[in-house]
């Protein structure tokens, strides 16, 4: 993997070793292995920069596995408060701060929710990659009056449903580590799967309505974080579905991930949000599995219908075409991912990104000074 900056050796200003901070969620521990895609990803990202040689620094709360140099902090709870959040958030602006001024720091790199809260006023380069849909962040971000700071987007539309702003640098696709995603040779069972967070918007009870008109068990995995109204979604709404035949698996690891999405029929995404990626469609596809979803958001861009999968409106659609899945062919799943959802590529796409903004900083010092 090349280094970022151009050519030349490392220090001479082209292949030089870089210095990038990348900030996660107070709320979740990066790694490979949580539910949270924004984690996933900059997992991925650390893995990146550590193998190209470069300075890795993580901000993330406890818990968090990473490659580089990890500054673990004491995470916040789910049920925060006025005071403990904004506690938190100085925990987070402190250790930024120190980081900043202890070494040369090229850019940081923002993967939170929250991060209005805790971006420093002033200083190195910022990037932010909006992983979640615009209604979720508070609309002055796009007019954020701090110069030096970028935003990305994950997906085309996800970037179409964002407002005009000179702080846009575009999107960068997500992917998916292809290569630690162990996919054996099993036998495909009669049953249909769904992976992901247990919350209400992930829509899991419309998987299980669709599964039982399809006659088919549905196995379910996921994680259940302690947030009130996805604890009551679980207990009054989703559980009480999850009767023989079907199962609820619990979390999964990546590598574990593989065997369990190739066994089954067809992944169900019966999403009720607009999603902004899909990184369990990817890994499904990538394990040859169809994904039969709702094409809410970028799911309609991820699966080619009558070819990966099937895109439906309802849960009669669902279960019709879970009927149909038996017509697909698993291999064009496969080649699909290598093709298009690599995570390789998604790193040395945000490797060039941070080229850019480097140059682009280059040229404003050149033209000011």
């Amino acid at each position: 993997m090349a280094r970022i900056g151009g050519r030349g050796g490392p220090g001479s200003g082209g292949d030089r070793i870089l210095t990038i901070v990348s900030v996660a969620y107070p709320l979740a521990p990066v790694s490979l292995d949580v539910a949270g895609g924004s984690e996933q990803i900059l997992a991925q990202l650390d893995r990146g920069l550590v193998d190209a040689g470069h300075s890795s620094v993580i901000i993330a709360a406890q818990g968090s596995q990473v490659r580089g140099e990890l500054i673990e902090l004491r995470g916040a709870e789910p049920s925060l408060n006025g005071a403990d959040r904004e506690e938190t958030y100085a925990r987070w602006r402190a250790a930024i701060s120190e980081v900043v001024s202890q070494r040369q720091v090229d850019l940081i790199h923002f993967h939170s929710l929250d991060f209005h809260q805790y971006v420093p006023p002033e200083g190195p380069l910022v990037l932010v990659t909006l992983h979640l849909p615009r209604s979720f962040y508070p609309e002055n971000i796009f007019t954020l009056n701090r110069p030096r700071t970028w935003f990305n987007c994950v997906s085309a539309s996800q970037l179409e449903s964002c407002p005009d702003s000179p702080l846009m640098r575009g999107k960068i696709d997500n992917g998916i580590p292809l290569d630690l995603l162990h996919v054996p040779n099993v036998p495909v069972g009669p049953h249909v799967l769904a992976v992901g967070r247990i919350c209400p918007e992930k829509g899991f009870h419309l998987a299980v309505d669709a599964a039982e008109k399809a006659g088919v068990p549905l196995h379910l995995a996921g994680t259940l974080f302690p947030y009130p109204d996805h604890v009551r979604y679980w207990r009054e709404v989703l559980q009480p579905r999850l009767r023989p035949p079907h199962r609820f698996l619990g979390s999964l690891t990546m590598r574990e991930k593989g065997p369990v999405m190739a066994a089954a029929r067809c992944l169900l995404v019966p999403s009720l949000v607009a999603e902004t990626s899909s990184l369990v469609t990817m890994e499904s596809m990538a394990c040859g599995t169809p994904v039969v979803a709702f094409p809410s958001g970028a799911l309609s861009e991820l699966i080619e219908h009558g070819r990966s999968g099937f895109l439906v409106k309802d849960t009669s659609g669902m279960a019709e075409a879970i009927g149909k899945i038996g017509h697909l062919n698993r291999a064009d799943c496969r080649r699909a991912a290598r093709t298009r959802f690599s995570g390789a590529r998604m790193v040395e796409q945000y490797f060039h990104l941070y080229r850019q903004l480097q140059g682009c900083e280059i040229r404003h010092l050149r033209a000011t000074g």
